[in-house]
């Protein structure tokens, strides 16, 4: 059943109002649909903190915004790179010194497909150890600067979660037995989905004021795949970009502004584009099946979290 809530042409950046005075958050903003949220968020008067690895890739992201939108654009970068779990912490004692307010945390960076076995500087499998454990710990190092206001966190995860195993591999996070691309890239984003549904229950319990959304940018043209799959998945990929199975960077960015934004969504829920099998199409409330959110492995996974990256969220 397609969500009709925003119309029959779903969700799209015309209802946002002006953002002046919000501070928005977002990790990989230097391309794709990170850098497309950055644009709509400066274009509505906010103010923008990103996340991002390359400080050179950075200050190109920088100048074409301020290009785009004068120099009086508020926008800065902390850099951070999500596999590196000192760096996490280093970047996250900088984001809160530094920045008084955050309405919406959006992690949006990943890395996807990488063809053969890496392991992050922590020891961890390389999409695991960035895509989950990276992100884990930086939401729980700002929580408290988030619920100051209110505020959000959302996570864009992404329909691979559905195409990999339908739980987490505790026995060999790593991956040494089986590795594969797009089994392990599934398992990660699997991970941070169960992250952000774990992480809504034990708000609730705790009565905090923080609200997660989940959402995904269906299969929009982006550098991700370039950046880090096989050459094989690259030439796959360069040729959907060319159907119609495939959206703008753009538009896949709408998901995330939604949930940073909007009024009245639902938490236990996953958002994205409502069109053919949620690659692209009208931007609302998707299907989202229960393998998500199974209690058991949720509530181990945050144990595993946990001792990964030597934090204890205090909830």
């Amino acid at each position: 059943m397609p969500d009709t809530t925003f119309g029959p042409q779903g969700w799209t950046p015309e209802r946002l109002g002006s953002l002046a005075g919000q501070t928005y958050v977002i990790t990989g903003a230097n391309a794709g649909t990170g850098f497309q949220a950055a644009r709509i968020l400066l274009s509505k008067g906010a103010t923008l903190v990103m996340l991002n690895r390359s400080a050179e890739k950075s200050e190109a992201a920088i100048r074409e915004l301020k290009e785009e939108f004068g120099d009086a654009a508020d926008v800065r970068v902390i850099l951070m790179d999500l596999a590196d779990l000192a760096d996490v912490r280093r970047a996250a004692h900088e984001l809160v010194e530094t920045v008084p307010r955050i309405d919406a945390l959006i992690c949006n960076a990943a890395i996807a497909q990488v063809p053969k076995q890496q392991l992050t500087v922590d020891g961890f499998e390389s999409q695991l150890g960035t895509n989950h454990y990276g992100h884990f710990l930086l939401c729980g190092l700002v929580f408290d600067r988030i619920e100051e206001t209110g505020g959000r966190i959302v996570v864009v995860a992404s329909l691979g979660y559905n195409m990999g195993i339908k739980t987490i591999q505790f026995d060999d996070l790593n991956w040494d037995r089986n590795y594969s691309a797009n089994p392990v890239y599934s398992q990660s984003k699997l991970a941070q989905m169960m992250f952000a549904y774990e992480l809504q229950d034990r708000i609730a319990a705790a009565g905090k004021s923080v609200s997660v959304y989940v959402c995904h940018p269906g299969s929009s043209a982006t550098s991700l795949i370039k950046t880090s799959g096989s050459a094989v998945t690259r030439a796959i990929w360069w040729l959907m970009t060319k159907s119609p199975m495939v959206q703008s960077a753009e538009r896949g960015a709408y998901p995330e502004i939604m949930c940073a934004t909007e009024d009245g969504l639902v938490q236990r829920a996953l958002y994205g584009p409502t069109g053919r099998m949620g690659f692209v199409g009208p931007v609302g409330r998707g299907v989202l099946n229960p393998h998500a959110y199974d209690k058991r492995v949720m509530a181990r996974l945050w144990d595993v979290s946990e001792e990964a990256t030597g934090f204890s969220w205090e909830l």
